[in-house]
């Protein structure tokens, strides 16, 4: 078990470990398209209650099966180095002006998203950072093995999640936990209040100001439906914003894995967080059923890679939350105390229409990743054009968040 920094000096060591161009890191070795990777479960890491992260070994046993997925080589923009990242986002949070970054175009071996095995495998090793293998909701592959217990600190009550790495250590696969929230789930545990806070945080308009009678997650708001942009961004720049600790979460494990290839994969929150991290890094990703990340990749100031097309976003029409439609005070999210939203994604977007074919009723309820392993990708999508899986495609440049808001300099103003 390892208990690393607190989260503000991990990150500026690890900035400062980044901008060491001396021994620059080889690159990831790329494979033919679609070379099946074995992948076992290694690691486990979460969050403490004082913004610690613990990485946790697996028991030899519960590594001894695997994880098959097939492949497809990527596309990504990856900067040239942290300083020049850096540098970009720190004029434009402080000067709001934009600054050239230098992107390196390379190709890597990801996931792949046309094969519904292999998000079938991604989505089953999505869920199984919600719990442990000795759990009855664990998913097994190729005999997986459930005798030894293990777990994570009792205090962890932050982003938690698995690596896997494949056989050859080429790849990696870091998983992120969603919110852990009852009204969806019927269960919940000591991740809810800051799953909540960062839901509230980064996918409503202001603050999670949904109606006279809420409590916003950040004193934004400037009356009627104005919202001050400055106090915004501010906000999203806490000890308990999920975003920086994945930050160093991702550092630690390329330390661990200096020439693995990293994918990203998370359901719900985690999905939106996984997508975050991977613009950040150009890192391939494949999020399920997210909440639309576009506006909070704009208020974090992450600079803008020519293109997203490395991450994925995989969800149906009849889940709201990542339609965009689960808002206002009457709805589930709202009821729940849930701000849900954006509409907007970043990357392309696989979107089973199940409303139209399957007949699927909008309900919050299936917005559960079990839903998705076992009823969505349980077998082939042939409803259209006789494909497994729908076609990805980018949601469009019409797409706009948060239309009926006014954002500007409006704090402390009369």
């Amino acid at each position: 078990m390892l208990n690393l920094l607190p989260t503000t000096l991990r990150f500026l060591l690890g900035s400062l470990l980044w901008l060491d161009f001396s021994h620059p890191p080889l690159p990831p070795v790329v494979l033919p398209a679609r070379t099946p990777l074995s992948f076992q479960l290694r690691h486990e890491h979460a969050i403490t209650n004082d913004s610690r992260v613990i990485f946790s070994n697996v028991a030899s046993s519960f590594a001894a099966d695997s994880y098959v997925m097939n492949t497809s080589n990527i596309q990504t923009h990856r900067p040239q180095s942290a300083k020049a990242f850096h540098s970009a986002r720190l004029r434009s949070i402080r000067y709001d002006q934009s600054e050239q970054v230098l992107w390196d175009t390379t190709n890597v071996l990801g996931p792949n998203v046309e094969e519904r095995e292999t998000l079938l495998t991604l989505a089953k090793m999505t869920s199984n950072a919600y719990t442990s293998p000795t759990a009855s909701d664990w998913y097994t592959q190729d005999g997986w093995n459930n005798s030894t217990p293990f777990g994570w600190e009792p205090d962890a009550d932050g982003i938690r999640g698995h690596i896997f790495v494949s056989d050859d250590n080429s790849t990696v696969v870091l998983s992120f936990k969603g919110t852990s929230a009852g009204w969806i789930t019927g269960g919940g545990g000591p991740t809810v209040r800051k799953d909540k806070l960062n839901d509230n945080l980064l996918f409503s308009c202001c603050c999670a100001r949904v109606g006279p009678t809420w409590s916003t997650v950040c004193d934004c708001h400037q009356g009627g439906s104005r919202c001050d942009q400055e106090c915004l961004e501010k906000s999203l720049t806490g000890e308990s914003l999920y975003y920086s600790v994945g930050l160093n979460l991702y550092n630690n494990v390329t330390y661990l894995y200096p020439e693995a290839n990293i994918w990203l994969v998370g359901h719900s929150l985690g999905g939106s967080l996984a997508s975050l991290i991977g613009v950040t890094f150009g890192a391939p990703v494949v999020a399920f059923e997210a909440p639309s990340e576009r506006l909070a990749a704009t208020r974090l100031h992450l600079p803008s890679p020519p293109s997203t097309q490395h991450i994925t976003h995989v969800f149906h029409t009849a889940d709201p939350i990542p339609m965009g439609t689960c808002t206002g005070v009457t709805s589930s999210c709202g009821i729940a105390g849930y701000a849900m939203e954006t509409r907007c994604h970043l990357g392309k977007v696989i979107r089973y229409d199940t409303v139209t074919h399957l007949k699927w009723s909008v309900d919050v309820r299936s917005h559960s990743i079990v839903q998705i392993i076992e009823r969505l990708l349980s077998e082939d999508w042939t409803q259209k054009e006789g494909r497994a899986v729908p076609e990805a495609k980018a949601d469009g440049d019409d797409c706009i968040d948060c239309f009926n808001w006014e954002f500007g300099s409006f704090k402390d103003k009369s």
